[in-house]
């Protein structure tokens, strides 16, 4: 993967740090993809993050939700009395986090069939929504006054 160097751009732009971060960040990740999982888009402005997490059970899951992210954690307590001949399940601990747009928020979380279930709602404050400005006219009853006058 190549790396960018955006030093150039930090001197002639104003209010994108968090943008510059999220690239930075994306190129310093590395590939470990557990838990996998899916992003959809489940409407204009409602989206979903699915993770299968197969083995943990709700008490050992977190999701934390903060300003512009949203974070899972998975942690399972070490438990030794059991001798694995093969072990293809995984179930050790894991941390992702997903940054949200902003006006994006959890709305809920459910736990079935092995998949965590993450819902996110984009709601944009009423004052930050478009709006008609209503277009004042000068009155026309001046311009029947002038005739008026002048016949």
């Amino acid at each position: 993967m190549r790396t960018y160097d955006f030093s150039p751009l930090w001197r002639s732009t104003v209010g994108f740090d968090r943008l510059f971060d999220l690239v930075e960040t994306a190129q310093r990740a590395g590939e470990d993809n557990y838990p996998p999982y899916n992003i959809e888009r489940l409407g204009e402005d409602r989206y979903q993050i699915s993770l299968a997490i197969a083995g943990f059970s709700p008490n050992e899951v977190a999701v934390t939700a903060e300003q512009n992210a949203v974070t899972v954690e998975g942690n399972k307590p070490d438990r030794t009395e059991r001798e694995y001949l093969y072990r293809g399940i995984s179930a050790r601990p894991f941390k992702r986090q997903f940054n949200l747009a902003e006006y994006v928020q959890v709305h809920s979380a459910s736990f079935e069939n092995g998949l965590l279930k993450i819902e996110l709602v984009r709601e944009i404050p009423e004052a930050m929504k478009p709006r008609r400005i209503a277009i004042n006219a000068a009155p026309s009853g001046n311009v029947h006054q002038l005739e008026g006058k002048a016949a």
